[in-house]
């Protein structure tokens, strides 16, 4: 039986669009159950679109509605996109975030809040977005904001945007603190960190991990992990078994968490005796293959 995760692969346009309402869906309820209510800001262009319509209901006495200047505010990230991306890209992400506008307008919050702790809007609501943000990637789907800025500098440049997000989500802590006082700070910070490490939780093509295999059948392995992988493969030649002294290969590739599943069924497929551990690294030097969005 084919599983959920192979069907949103092999269908690509279906798994984008289920991961886009996934993300609506999730967006919505984080900004309207819980981060509105407990004055907690997300990061990126949401948080930055929470912070207009504060300082538009405060200075003007205007409300102008989130779901609103999410839109207005990653109409020119769009354009860019659509420059130095590419069109379809562009396309999946803009209705990505039509799809959120949409949710946030009509998935409305409860009248009498869940919870009046600002604590617990915030890690609630970072736990929310998180997974819906982090389930969209997995599919291959921007969300927009930031991440497209992010991927032409990496792309063009090699630059890592991590360190620009950093800023860019300082800024809204400390427009956090300006309006609310900085216990608020300390909450939008809380709830950024919940959010960041939902998305690393749900989005794994990123984390790179080293695969060490140990086999009688190295190339049967080998080719079994290359067809099913886009990986390169180091063999190691003239090891033996401590426990029955028969001759092995040691096979070294570096993969991400998301491939796990696929190496280990590449693996027990053409060997079902391979040993194999598998463990996190920082860093790789060199070329390593990452499938464009």
């Amino acid at each position: 039986m084919q599983s959920f995760e192979d069907y949103m692969r092999n269908h690509e346009y279906t798994g984008r669009l289920t991961a886009a309402v996934v993300y609506a869906v999730a967006a919505a309820i984080a900004l309207n159950f819980f981060w509105t209510n407990g004055h907690i800001y997300s990061s990126g262009i949401t948080g930055l679109s929470q912070l207009v319509n504060t300082l538009f209901e405060r200075l003007l006495g205007f409300d102008l509605p989130v779901y609103i200047l999410l839109v207005l505010l990653n109409i020119p990230l769009l354009f860019f996109s659509y420059r130095n991306i590419g069109a379809k890209f562009t396309i999946f992400t803009a209705i990505a975030i039509v799809m959120a506008s949409m949710a946030m307008r009509f998935i409305a919050g409860p009248v009498v809040p869940w919870t009046k702790d600002p604590l617990m809007d915030a890690i609630f609501g970072g736990l929310i977005n998180g997974f819906g943000t982090g389930f969209a990637l997995r599919n291959g789907l921007s969300t927009g904001g930031l991440d497209v800025i992010g991927i032409v500098l990496k792309r063009k440049y090699g630059i890592n945007m991590g360190k620009a997000n950093l800023m860019f989500n300082f800024f809204i802590l400390l427009g956090s603190g300006f309006l609310f006082g900085p216990k608020y700070a300390l909450y939008t910070a809380i709830g950024l960190v919940v959010n960041a490490r939902m998305i690393d939780t749900v989005y794994t093509r990123q984390q790179k991990m080293q695969l060490m295999v140990i086999t009688e059948m190295p190339q049967e392995v080998a080719m079994a992990l290359q067809s099913q992988l886009r990986r390169g493969i180091t063999i190691v030649h003239h090891a033996e078994g401590a426990y029955n002294h028969h001759p092995k290969e040691i096979l070294f590739t570096v993969i991400s968490l998301y491939e796990e599943v696929d190496a280990y069924a590449a693996i027990h497929q053409a060997d079902p005796g391979a040993w194999a551990s598998m463990w996190r690294i920082e860093r790789t030097f060199g070329r390593f293959y990452e499938p464009r969005l």
